[in-house]
């Protein structure tokens, strides 16, 4: 068992992502001195932190800032390639990860802490089998860490609120109950990974964690959303077989046309998380099970989506935007 250290500092990458941005708050606010390297200036950052520029593909470019942190600091990467692409995914989530952890035990760093994901279970697509080789990088750099496997995000089950709150139907595939998960959080996130730094008996660990409450299905989204719109929400229901022949098109004309190459990436990661359930795996049954994955936290879904209905709370869904995206309009030469 690890002995505990008073780690004071803290020195964070990914920060300008939505759980890096709750993860900076809660060390901020718990007294850190928290170092963020961000590629520009982030806005949504707490001015308790300090930012500083890096290039995520130069690892002398992080060389400097972890040298001033002195030793005995702490490094927790968020960091996460934007697209997911095959590409993109091995120089950020493997690449500049694994030199960031390596740099960081050069640089006398005590602590390494690495938010990963779940689905890593079933590494199949490039970028989950980039962020097992970063697992696997943070686990052989010398650094006592802890690495964190979350369930899914609120974010990601946000997409489709606004387009009910239209009128519009909810879209599921298949029957809606195929797949299942135990969302957590920004909030309660970011505590976990406090608590990760701060309890001995969770570092040397892969922890996979999950909100509070029951798994849930797509249809119990939709039951959540009907409850608090006070009406039932349609529901649209796509067969996975459209998802799958779509896929298997673009991914044949991609070798072909290779512009074509990012909308057949994304169409496969799509068909991943539209079949597989975020939850552990359950060995012994062949299966994904709700009762073997860690519960934490205090708020549901139904909390996130209630204060966004409300008003209080709005979500940039960026690359979640995949249901009503509209059409770009032509630019009129000048």
């Amino acid at each position: 068992m690890s002995e505990p250290r008073e780690i004071a500092k803290i020195v964070l990458l990914g920060a300008s992502g939505t759980i890096g941005t709750a993860v900076a708050r809660e060390f901020a606010a718990e007294g850190y001195a928290v170092t963020c390297p961000v590629r520009r200036h982030c806005p949504e950052l707490s001015t308790d932190v300090t930012q500083r520029i890096w290039d995520p593909e130069d690892p002398a470019s992080l060389a400097a800032i972890l040298s001033d942190q002195g030793p005995g600091a702490a490094l927790i990467s968020c960091l996460a390639s934007r697209t997911g692409t095959p590409e993109e995914a091995w120089r950020i989530d493997h690449v500049a990860t694994a030199n960031a952890f390596r740099q960081a035990h050069a640089a006398g760093f005590a602590q390494g802490i690495l938010l990963s994901a779940i689905c890593v279970q079933e590494a199949e697509l490039p970028f989950q089998q980039a962020k097992l080789a970063a697992e696997d990088a943070l686990m052989q750099s010398g650094l006592d860490w802890a690495i964190i496997r979350p369930t899914a995000f609120f974010k990601s089950l946000s997409g489709q609120v606004e387009r009910v709150r239209a009128g519009k139907p909810f879209l599921v595939f298949g029957d809606g109950r195929q797949t299942a998960c135990k969302p957590i959080s920004d909030g309660d996130l970011a505590r976990y990974v406090r608590l990760c730094l701060e309890d001995p008996q969770m570092h040397g660990r892969i922890l996979p964690v999950g909100g509070p409450g029951a798994a849930l299905t797509p249809t119990d989204q939709v039951a959540l959303l009907s409850d608090l719109l006070g009406r039932p929400v349609p529901v649209r229901r796509i067969p996975l077989s459209v998802l799958t022949a779509v896929t298997g098109t673009l991914s044949a004309l991609a070798r072909l046309f290779p512009a074509l190459r990012p909308k057949a990436d994304m169409g496969q990661i799509a068909r991943f998380y539209a079949t597989r359930s975020m939850l552990v795996q359950d060995p012994v049954n062949k299966g994904y099970s709700a009762e073997k994955t860690p519960s934490f936290g205090t708020e549901t879904l139904a909390d996130h989506y209630q204060s966004i209905l409300k008003g209080n709370k709005t979500i940039n869904l960026g690359s979640h935007t995949v249901f009503d995206r509209k059409p770009r309009r032509k630019r009129t030469p000048l």
